[in-house]
């Protein structure tokens, strides 16, 4: 992420990639208005409060980065979606309506990001190629934690080898704890279209992960 630098009025066009973002570089103005809930923050914001922007983005960046890396594979990518999405929002930041919280309607900007970019790569791998648990070995019993951390790096295999359209409203039901009425917006979808596709996404990773259990 990038060091903070003078920004546009909340509305005017950015460059793509700038140096503008205010990532880091915490000021005493920062520091005095990080108690204000996010709705406060978001109007000051929208009025050209960098500050505020600033504190917005060191609450939100953490969870946000965590969504686009389980949702992507990878940190790098996850990085890049997050800053692109918080440049589109301090510009949209007059559109902002405050129909869904903030960290609501961030969802729903990283989230468009990183559909966008996995329907644009190649087909993933199906689901039977992921890994099944090494034979135990009679002469040797491989601590508990390796055990962990492969079924772990299964289960990250069979999540990326899901639709993207299944894997999104998978991650933002069990990994991030959305309701299906806030997964719905994120996505632009209905409650019922939502909990179709976590019954498909659950049902395939359960059948992905059956020589784990």
């Amino acid at each position: 992420m990038r060091n903070r630098t003078d920004l546009p009025q909340p509305g005017a066009d950015l460059p793509l990639r700038p140096a503008a973002l205010p990532i880091v570089g915490v000021t005493t103005e920062q520091d005095a208005v990080g108690a204000l809930n996010d709705s406060l923050l978001a109007i000051r914001a929208s009025e050209g409060d960098e500050d505020a922007f600033a504190v917005l983005v060191r609450r939100h960046s953490s969870r946000l980065i965590a969504l686009a890396q389980h949702l992507l594979g990878n940190r790098a990518d996850a990085e890049d979606a997050v800053q692109d999405a918080f440049i589109s929002a301090w510009r949209r930041l007059p559109e902002f309506r405050h129909s869904a919280s903030f960290s609501t309607w961030m969802y729903r900007i990283v989230t468009n990001r990183c559909l966008n970019a996995l329907r644009r790569r190649p087909h993933p791998l199906p689901l039977d190629t992921v890994p099944e648990p090494a034979a135990a070995d009679a002469n040797s019993s491989p601590p508990k934690v390796a055990e962990t951390d492969a079924a772990a790096a299964a289960l990250t295999q069979a999540l990326l080898a899901l639709g993207p359209d299944l894997r999104v409203c998978w991650v933002l039901r069990e990994l991030h704890g959305l309701h299906y009425e806030e997964i719905a917006h994120v996505v632009g979808s209905s409650e019922q279209t939502v909990r179709g596709r976590l019954f498909r996404a659950r049902r395939a990773l359960m059948e992905a992960m059956r020589p784990w259990r």
